[in-house]
């Protein structure tokens, strides 16, 4: 367990933990230097982006009311035990951190349009894929094309990691696919240009399946229109 406890850092700073895990964490927190340093980076750095971030500042109000939406939200308990320890994460401790930062100014870009709804839905999403990007047992998968990887959890969720997009064309969108049997489900949107831009995709990613990357017409499109810029190696 000691072992193990050190890996819900991200999950904490991100306020995705089920109660347990938040609570062993944080009796183990009052005694461990590791875990202190790293979470105190972890929100330093997400401070430092969302100041930096162009817009008014959402009101305590709005903030306070997403905040009791996402805790309203059932969780499932996971006992501690469960979790296999491994010496180095799924994407490694400094692109984990990278990319978990990249969820979190994300999710407060999101409050800043002042649309409670949409920001709980990017709330949920966003904690779906920290989940996955902090799970030990999840896999990483290369890429064969474009820069970044794919990371999946055993049940099959799974976040598309992507370096170095430029923004999408005006009038266009990113838009990733998952692959299987030679048939491409549309698994999500973004445009792109965030340095790293991370993607938790809709649906599941099964033994065999490939995710992709198009540039397609704002909005998506249901079957992809474009050659693939990134693509997986099959799972």
């Amino acid at each position: 367990m000691e072992n193990g406890i050190h890996e819900l850092t991200a999950g904490y700073a991100l306020d995705a933990l089920a109660p347990a895990e938040r609570r062993a964490f944080e009796e183990h927190l009052e005694g461990c230097e590791r875990c202190q340093e790293e979470l105190g980076a972890l929100w330093q750095t997400t401070e430092a982006l969302a100041v930096a971030a162009s817009g008014p500042v959402p009101s305590d109000a709005l903030r306070g009311r997403i905040v009791a939406a996402a805790r309203a939200e059932p969780q499932t308990v996971v006992a501690l035990e469960a979790r296999r320890s491994r010496l180095v994460p799924a994407l490694g401790a400094a692109a984990a951190v990278a990319a978990i930062v990249a969820l979190a100014v994300g999710l407060w870009a999101t409050q800043l349009s002042g649309d409670l709804d949409e920001a709980r839905l990017a709330l949920e999403q966003q904690q779906r894929a920290a989940a996955v990007l902090a799970d030990p047992d999840a896999r990483t998968v290369a890429l064969e094309a474009g820069q970044g990887r794919l990371v999946v959890s055993p049940e099959g969720d799974a976040v598309l990691v992507v370096d170095d997009l430029d923004p999408a064309p005006e009038g266009m969108t990113y838009e990733a696919w998952i692959i299987r049997d030679g048939d491409a489900a549309p698994a999500g949107l973004f445009p792109g240009g965030d340095g790293r831009d991370v993607l938790g995709l809709d649906g599941t990613v099964e033994p065999g399946d490939v995710v992709a990357l198009t540039v397609e017409q704002a909005g998506g499109v249901e079957v992809p229109e474009n050659d693939p810029i990134v693509a997986s190696t099959p799972l």
